[in-house]
């Protein structure tokens, strides 16, 4: 996990950086200007890498920044990326001067932007302030313990002395500044804490000079070089800024979650009774789309974009984008007698153009990610790849089992299939999460904790936003019955494939979707999917080589999504 300082001024972008960022379990926090950036790295030696913009709020832009950076003994080595709007030749040369780590152009690419943390993860800069643990214990005869007692020494003797130095410098006691620092130096050289050596040499060097203004400078390296070494001892110390949205939930959140947690045992469930809900559903003007996926959306969707392949990527592989396109593109293009409803996401993109993607950009309805994370449960970006997952899985059980006519619908039909989780999501946060804590507290199907507390389930909530939206009926079928395909009334192979899609993804790990451990399923032949689509196969269908052949393929895809490829 790295943790990721992003400069820039643009809310949307902290969003959908965010979003990417959580994707491969990463942490951002976000400031808007050079010395918000500046006094954040002070204040967080924890930070990996630095993602700038090269525009800025306030005084000073990117490249100050980079120039105040490389001109400190000790953040000089913090890796820094400029992700710039827009990235003139001159920018680009100057920035690549002052040799940071690499130059982008927006909207964010996630495969850029992992690449970044993962040359940054390769040689972590604060490493570089220390001798390497094993060849220099093996040089200097040491155990790794008493190592670490001697760099929490010589750290809490410049901690001391950083108690003194003030009033020393206030007198203009060079001399005895010298002498006090002169053997924390030694002791640092010995332990190999060359950062700390640094910027005491510097202390040492500034009274020498008579520089006694640029002390206090000085002084502060010391105290982060302090710190380097307080990480360096206990790694897991996580910096305030970088707490999640969860960890960071305040009294209202904690009032609210009281209200949903108690209504069963004071018998007051349905919490939101179904009839409420539909009002609900029906006054929603749009599909909510999480926060960050909305971010990245309107990032791309507002920068003119010369292409709109990157759009038609993003939607493709979100469940709320891809509903976005075809409700858009579905009700700007209906269907005309004898003709198909539009099922394609990509083609939605490309019907609806330029302006019309704008427009959307602009009306998004949002879903908060914060309210997805669930620890150990879920997550926004785990649920991101669960449902990616069932879209790949049913794609790949289709062409497996030769339903090839089906393979695109059933892909679609698979991303889709838990848009009723995200409605939820954006109508009743707390519910949502309080629901999936008390399935997994209770060992109860997720869909039984919905009853009890909604009088309905998601499948239904899903089903009805798209019946109410026109998205295809094959997809309202999918997502209405893909916990009970056999009593769907049409659609039953498509459904089974999503069923089974979903049930191997769990089975698998690709990903979560909320739903508890009930402890291992019933072999595949005996689930009600496969007693659909074995009607359509041949008696010498080899279940086992299929069973093995998708069990790899579930396996692929969680490297896939991982972030870490």
């Amino acid at each position: 996990m790295a943790r990721i300082l992003l400069v820039d001024p643009s809310e949307t972008a902290a969003r959908a950086m965010k979003g990417i960022l959580a994707r491969g379990e990463h942490r951002l926090a976000a400031v808007a200007s050079a010395q918000a950036a500046w006094d954040f790295l002070r204040a967080n030696v924890k930070v990996d890498l630095v993602f700038t913009e090269l525009k800025l709020a306030g005084a000073g832009n990117g490249l100050s920044l980079v120039q105040r950076l490389k001109g400190d003994c000790l953040m000089k080595l913090i890796p820094v990326v400029f992700y710039a709007e827009h990235g003139d030749r001159e920018s680009v040369k100057r920035g690549l001067d002052l040799r940071v780590q690499g130059f982008h152009i927006k909207p964010y690419h996630d495969d850029d932007i992992f690449s970044e943390i993962s040359k940054a993860e390769a040689n972590p800069w604060r490493s570089r302030h220390f001798e390497e643990e094993k060849s220099f214990c093996r040089m200097m005869g040491l155990q790794p313990a008493d190592l670490h007692r001697m760099l929490d020494e010589v750290r809490t003797a410049a901690e001391a002395a950083l108690e003194t130095l003030p009033e020393l410098a206030a007198r203009e006691q060079d001399t005895k500044i010298a002498a006090l620092l002169r053997p924390i130096v030694e002791r640092a050289e010995a332990a190999g804490a060359w950062g700390l050596v640094e910027s005491l040499n510097g202390c040492i060097e500034c009274v020498q000079q008579g520089g006694w203004v640029r002390l206090a400078a000085e002084l502060e390296s010391v105290r982060f070089a302090t710190q380097l070494i307080r990480h360096r001892l206990d790694d897991s110390i996580n910096p305030p800024g970088f707490l999640t949205g969860s960890e960071q939930a305040g009294e209202k959140l904690a009032q609210e979650r009281a209200l949903w947690k108690a209504a069963p045992a004071a018998k007051r469930c349905p919490v939101v009774d179904w009839a409420h809900l539909q009002r609900e559903i029906d006054a929603l003007s749009g599909m909510p789309i999480i926060d960050t996926s909305a971010a990245s959306f309107q990032m791309m969707a507002n920068g003119h974009p010369s292409c709109l392949n990157p759009i038609m990527d993003l939607v493709d592989r979100d469940p709320g984008l891809a509903a976005l396109m075809l409700i858009a593109a579905n009700k700007e293009h209906p269907a005309k007698e004898g003709e198909n409803i539009i099922e394609d996401a990509r083609l939605s993109v490309s019907m609806l153009g330029e302006a019309r993607l704008a427009s959307l950009a602009r009306q998004v309805v949002v879903a908060p990610s914060p309210y997805m994370e669930i620890p150990p449960v879920l997550s926004w970006p785990r649920f991101w790849m669960f449902q990616r997952g069932v879209a790949r899985i049913a794609k790949y059980t289709c062409h497996y089992l030769e339903f090839y006519s089906l393979e695109s619908q059933a892909r679609m039909a698979g991303l889709l299939h838990d848009l009723g989780a995200l409605v939820l999501l954006h109508l009743h946060p707390v519910g949502f999460q309080v629901i999936v804590e008390y399935a997994r507290e209770y060992r109860v199907p997720l869909s039984e904790a919905e009853k009890l507390f909604l009088g309905c389930t998601t499948r239904e909530i899903g089903a009805h936003f798209a019946e109410r939206t026109h998205l295809s009926p094959h997809f309202v079928n999918a997502i209405r019955w893909v916990g009970d395909p056999a009593s769907s009334p049409g659609d039953r192979p498509l459904v089974a494939i999503v069923s089974l899609a979903r049930d191997l993804c769990q089975h698998c790990q690709v990903g979560a979707c909320g739903e508890p451990d009930l402890g291992p399923p019933p072999p595949l032949e005996e689930t009600p999917e496969w007693l659909i689509l074995k009607e359509h196969l041949y008696p010498s269908f080899d279940l086992r080589k299929f069973e093995l052949s998708v069990h790899a393929a579930c396996q692929d895809l969680r490297h896939d999504f991982s972030g870490h490829g």
